[in-house]
């Protein structure tokens, strides 16, 4: 029974962790289109390369795991 709920919380949290990236990945998103509308290049520039750099963290812990450029 202790197995089956230690097994169970462990992937309550990496499911909660995968959210949680998601929602992040999604922000740069996010933010870059907002700055690309606002001409801000500089900004969309440290933006996109903070998002990549992000998205090769994520990538090296869960070669798996694939992500949009």
């Amino acid at each position: 029974m202790q197995k089956h709920l230690a097994e169970s919380m462990l992937y309550d949290v990496v499911s909660d962790n995968m959210a949680l990236m998601g929602k992040i990945y999604q922000s740069f998103e996010a933010l870059e289109q907002t700055l690309g509308a606002l001409k801000m290049e500089e900004p969309l520039f440290m933006t996109y390369a903070a998002k990549k750099s992000f998205a090769d963290a994520i990538w090296k812990k869960n070669p798996n795991h694939h992500y949009k450029n």
